[in-house]
């Protein structure tokens, strides 16, 4: 089991870049997959990204594909993401996520979350 908060949220103009940061510590980090999920008021919690446990395998979904990076750093039992390019529709709380082993996009299968932290986006 994985203790998980995220940190970096704040306001950022459109078109700006912001990096969140997850802290997941717990015995043997590098068997969790991880990943980053978001939600906005009167929506379903979405996917953003994922990364398997030795960081080798990634996953975006299309709205951030291109603009978006998540990366870890297993030593620092940390993982981030870089969020580039930033657009209004990208105000969400987001969550990091954890799970044993292999990564998946449902958010149901994630067994470890953190509190979410609010990123927003002015026009």
């Amino acid at each position: 089991q994985l203790d998980v908060a995220e940190s970096g949220g704040g306001l950022v103009q459109a078109g700006g870049s912001l990096r969140l940061s997850c802290e997941a510590y717990g015995r043997a980090f590098g068997n969790y997959a991880m990943a980053w999920f978001r939600q906005a008021p009167g929506t379903e919690r979405e996917f953003v990204a994922s990364i398997s446990g030795s960081g080798l395998c990634t996953a975006y979904s299309d709205p951030v594909r291109g603009r978006f990076t998540i990366s870890r750093v297993n030593a620092q039992y940390t993982v981030y993401l870089q969020m580039n390019d930033r657009r209004h529709a990208d105000t969400a709380v987001y969550y990091c996520a954890g799970k044993r082993f292999s990564p998946a996009t449902l958010a149901s299968d994630y067994s470890d979350w953190g509190q979410g932290t609010q990123v927003n986006v002015s026009s």
